[in-house]
């Protein structure tokens, strides 16, 4: 079951977050972080990602507003890139990043969008 898991997980991580980071991510895992890119792959990727409940851009609006929430910039940043290359629209992440901004406090919201800032205009 596990194996499967994780070639599950390892199939649909590679189509969200694109083939070239997995990859990176898993080469430079050592001895000491590959026990956590297999519970990524396996736990997060195989078994919630997989789930037929929600769709992977719903996923990724949801993964916006929790980066923001628990006020984590360089994790946002990677979750605003795989937003945007899973069909999320600037306008659609504006109001998910206001919203957060509505439950979370200004702060939160003032780095979420400061962090979009620079992911949209690296990607143009």
């Amino acid at each position: 079951m596990q194996d499967d898991l994780y070639a599950r997980g390892l199939a649909l991580r590679k189509q969200v977050l694109g083939e070239d980071h997995v990859d990176k991510l898993l080469a430079g895992a050592d001895r000491f972080a590959m026990p956590l890119q297999q519970l990524e792959t396996e736990y997060v990727w195989g078994l919630v990602w997989s789930r037929p409940g929600l769709e992977t851009k719903t996923r990724c609006m949801l993964n916006l507003a929790m980066m923001t929430a628990l006020n984590r910039p360089n994790e946002l940043r990677l979750q605003l890139t795989t937003a945007l290359a899973n069909g999320c629209t600037k306008e659609e992440i504006v109001e998910v990043l206001l919203q957060a901004n509505a439950y979370c406090g200004g702060p939160a919201g003032v780095d979420a969008f400061r962090a979009a800032r620079e992911v949209f205009a690296a990607a143009g």
